[in-house]
């Protein structure tokens, strides 16, 4: 064997050696900045702790995770702009997290997804526009705002609660929880009592306290994020509202007792989609908490990062289960195979025709010490 021979035989067998121990890329688009921006850092700090101990253990057929994060600040154009760029890179096999209705709605429009054949896991966002009409590419992990807003409607009718108002974002976020609510009204022969809307990256909620406080509501069901919830809530009780309040569950309790104030922000209901992660009763709660020791030690068991956590699980077991050389189509064939799947004590289920993983649904409430309670 020649020298130039052996030379080249040695180079190919570094390539095909690097070929197969390339990192597996994941892409992901978070609001990291703006009004949702502290949601955002808990998605992207969800999904980077399990990833994180996926690799401390060798990764995936040998191969570690590496996900690649643009901050969109909640704005659909740059969300789309973003998701092509991400999109545009082959070695990109499936994207994770994202939030907003309205932003993850118009890469459907763009067909976006569609174009890239590849699958979008875990956004943080009930929007039934996402889901309905069926489209293959995003796997929801998570109930749909109309679950969550039956359920309020429920536990409120249960109590004799009848005059119930909503205050929601003027986009397809706070539309797509709005028409819930009318919906589970419409079942028990009720309409809402008043709808006031405030405008979308904004906390100006003035005019939308001033409607609700008109209308005298038993209860008021929010679909709001973080900062204009607080701001509805501590406007609203600071000028005498006296309803019962409810919030869907895209709202970090921690800051809404920050910025309203415990005084105000005490007694709210908030639905969750995801079992209580305070509480290491699930081995898939203990394993989380677990990751945040190891790989956050500064940060404390939260909602959103336990939801994207377990998002990180779903999309991981795709990865998998895709085997050594994960494709696009193989990683999406393999997720809709996940039927029935144990995340460690939660079940989630896909199929060709099932692209919601979960209908979990439960309220919690902010407690007298600030504390979320069950």
């Amino acid at each position: 064997m020649s020298r130039l021979t052996q030379r080249l035989l040695g180079a190919l067998a570094l390539a095909t050696s690097c070929l197969a121990h390339a990192d597996v890329v994941i892409g992901q688009v978070a609001p990291l900045s703006g009004v949702l921006a502290s949601t955002g850092q808990q998605m992207v700090l969800g999904g980077k702790v399990y990833f994180d101990s996926v690799n401390a253990k060798g990764g995936i057929h040998g191969q570690k995770l590496r996900v690649v994060t643009a901050d969109d600040g909640y704005k659909v154009d740059e969300t789309v702009k973003l998701t092509k760029q991400l999109a545009s890179q082959p070695e990109v096999v499936a994207l994770f997290g994202f939030a907003g209705t309205a932003n993850i709605g118009q890469l459907l429009a763009d067909k976006v997804l569609e174009s890239a054949g590849i699958a979008l896991v875990a956004p943080y966002t009930g929007g039934e526009s996402l889901r309905t009409p069926f489209n293959p590419w995003i796997f929801h992990l998570r109930a749909g705002y109309a679950d969550e807003a039956e359920h309020m409607v429920a536990q409120l009718f249960t109590l004799g609660t009848r005059r119930i108002a909503v205050v929601y974002q003027n986009d397809g976020f706070g539309k797509a929880g709005l028409t819930g609510v009318e919906a589970a009204l419409a079942r028990r022969n009720l309409k809402v009592a008043a709808a006031a809307p405030y405008e979308r990256n904004t906390d100006n909620v003035a005019e939308a306290v001033k409607a609700i406080k008109a209308a005298e509501p038993q209860a008021v069901i929010m679909i709001a994020i973080n900062k204009p919830a607080a701001a509805f809530i501590k406007q609203y009780r600071e000028a005498g509202g006296g309803a019962q309040l409810f919030n869907i569950s895209v709202v970090d309790p921690a800051e809404l007792v920050k910025l309203a104030g415990l005084k105000n922000a005490h007694g709210l209901g908030i639905t969750q989609v995801v079992p209580y992660p305070y509480t290491p009763n699930l081995p898939v709660i203990r394993e989380y908490q677990d990751a945040l020791r190891r790989y956050a030690p500064d940060a404390v068991p939260n909602y959103t990062s336990f939801e994207e956590f377990l998002g990180a699980k779903v999309l991981v077991e795709g990865i998998r289960r895709a085997g050594p050389n994960p494709t696009r189509e193989k990683v999406l064939k393999a997720l809709e195979g996940l039927r029935d799947h144990d995340l460690g004590g939660i079940k989630v289920h896909y199929a060709p025709d099932n692209r919601v993983g979960s209908r979990f649904v439960e309220i919690t409430v902010i407690g007298g010490s600030g504390k979320l309670l069950k």
